[in-house]
């Protein structure tokens, strides 16, 4: 059997498409199309990513040295993974689909590895749920972290953003720029901002307060400011902050006491 009738028998026995199969070794679908019909051969480099994914020798895969006990098509793992030795790379993908990605796709190793799956996890991640050191996805975990719901992470951006640096509609971190609502260290928000310095076009709580209606304990400027050491009661400043939000969320009277003290 020459190569390319061995390479396309390695593919077809463990269920990949000839896109599965360059997405795994780092070459286009046409690539290895031209592969398997013997229009090119795959350069040294590819040819050691093959060997090491179909677990043989480059001498074996290119048919000069006969494949020992090499298992039936029915006897290969339904669950294709690969491991090089030193720890340089671990990948496992699920064999169910889902819309046309695996349901689960594991990849780490040195460099910029990207997992793609419904659940992805590695290095680099993109998926419906994505975890890794840089992650995308509708939830997303990682270092830096993209989620379109909702992200967690050093640096984070999403609907919902949680991180040290944090920007969505909600966001809550050590430097926060939301929407609608965020809490931190320094927060900005167009609606509500809350932190020890907070900034908003809206409602700001926090020691240091800038907003159109500003609760500060140590310093507030704005349209209606409330400095903490005034004295003044909660339910008139509840009152003047219904009267220019009225749909301010009602636990937001509680961070007020807390501020007015």
């Amino acid at each position: 059997m020459n190569f390319a009738e061995h390479l396309m028998t390695l593919r077809r026995q463990r269920g990949w498409s000839q896109e599965e199969l360059g997405n795994q070794v780092g070459v286009t679908r046409q690539t290895v199309s031209k592969w398997e019909m013997g229009q090119s051969t795959p350069e040294l480099e590819k040819l050691v990513e093959l060997s090491r994914l179909f677990g043989m020798s480059i001498d074996q895969l290119v048919g000069l040295e006969a494949v020992g006990g090499r298992p039936d098509p029915w006897e290969v793992p339904e669950k294709p993974s690969r491991a090089c030795v030193g720890g340089i790379l671990y990948e496992y993908i699920s064999p169910v689909k889902v819309f046309g990605l695996p349901l689960i796709h594991v990849r780490f190793g040195y460099g910029p590895r990207l997992a793609k799956g419904i659940i992805a996890i590695g290095n680099c991640a993109v998926g419906v749920v994505a975890l890794g050191s840089c992650s995308l996805g509708l939830l997303s975990f990682g270092g830096l972290s993209l989620g379109l719901l909702f992200a967690l992470g050093g640096v984070s951006f999403g609907l919902a953003a949680l991180g040290g640096l944090a920007v969505g509609g909600f966001a809550v971190g050590g430097c926060a720029v939301g929407q609608w609502l965020a809490i931190g260290g320094g927060a900005f928000s167009n609606y509500l901002a809350v932190g020890g310095g907070a900034w908003s076009t809206g409602l700001a709580i926090g020691g240091s307060a800038f907003g159109h209606v500003a609760v500060g304990t140590n310093e507030a400027s704005g349209a209606f400011p409330y400095l903490q050491q005034y004295g003044y009661h909660i339910e008139d400043v509840w009152y003047a902050v219904k009267s220019e939000f009225p749909h301010m969320w009602g636990w937001v009277k509680g961070v007020i006491q807390w501020a007015l003290g």
